[in-house]
């Protein structure tokens, strides 16, 4: 059984995505009863939502949705991963009422949409050093080439439990491995750090992609992490990107064939667990 701590809904009736507009293949819903009909039949028995970058006057109206859906009878969804604006100067009140908040479990900002030098400001890098001992995460999703934003942010707070979603979002498609590989260990040498095992098949060439195209990404991820820092999500609907959630998972079984118990049991849901306290 696999434990999802990636997943994004998508419902356009009820929330503002400015980005999508410009992403035609993602530019649709993706509801939470279709996501749950698939979980059953793949082996996914419970999830985390990741924020989608709604306009920023929603963020927390995204978070109230999301509660609406954990509501639901035998809902799988165990919690949000919050969007958030760490650059303004407002966000400690955010911050507290995040907290505050049994079914936030973290915060993401996304880094490769915004200027390199948001996340390098003071008050940036203050705000998220805030977060600790709020037992809230902060979610990590950077370009290869801002590895080293990222690790500038993680030794400015320490005290924070960082997540490098995607495998640090490597070139697939490409199959290149510099600056990536460098950033991943020096990343992994951060004990503040996990890594999520998520999204490669949409970094991929969608029409040719194959199994050892993404195999060393994740390897390489896993072995510099190690069994206990690594957890494991769909990036569903963007998955879709490469083949879609059926594929991620079928591939995931695929890569981590050769594991222990142990080693899969952790991946799967085990860390999870312990990292969010689900």
């Amino acid at each position: 059984m696999l434990f999802d701590t990636h997943l994004h809904l998508i419902y356009r009736d009820r929330l503002d995505y400015p980005w999508l507009s410009s992403v035609e293949a993602l530019n649709r819903d993706s509801r939470f009863d279709t996501y749950t009909r698939d979980a059953a039949r793949l082996g996914i028995e419970g999830c985390l939502h990741m924020e989608v970058d709604v306009a920023e006057p929603l963020i927390e109206d995204e978070t109230r949705m999301i509660e609406g859906l954990m509501a639901e009878p035998e809902s799988l969804l165990r919690g949000a991963i919050s969007s958030c604006r760490p650059e303004h100067t407002d966000f400690p009140a955010f911050l507290e009422r995040a907290a505050s908040n049994p079914n936030v479990k973290g915060l993401r900002r996304v880094l490769h949409v915004v200027p390199d030098e948001t996340s390098t400001t003071a008050t940036f890098r203050d705000n998220i050093r805030r977060m600790a001992g709020t037992g809230l995460t902060f979610d990590l999703c950077v370009f290869p080439r801002q590895h080293s934003l990222a690790l500038e942010l993680v030794d400015h707070c320490p005290d924070v439990q960082f997540v490098l979603d995607h495998c640090g979002v490597p070139d697939v498609a490409a199959q290149s491995f510099d600056p990536w590989r460098e950033g991943i260990k020096a990343l992994s040498q951060r004990p503040n750090v996990a890594a999520k095992i998520s999204g490669v098949i949409a970094y991929g060439d969608p029409q040719s992609w194959t199994l050892e195209d993404i195999r060393p990404y994740v390897d390489e991820t896993a072995e510099a992490f190690g069994s206990d820092r690594i957890v494991w999500g769909s990036d569903s609907p963007v998955c879709n990107l490469g083949g879609g959630l059926a594929i991620w998972v079928a591939a995931t079984h695929n890569l981590t064939a050769s594991w222990s118990d142990d080693e899969t049991n952790a991946l799967y849901r085990n860390n999870a667990c312990r990292l969010w306290q689900l």
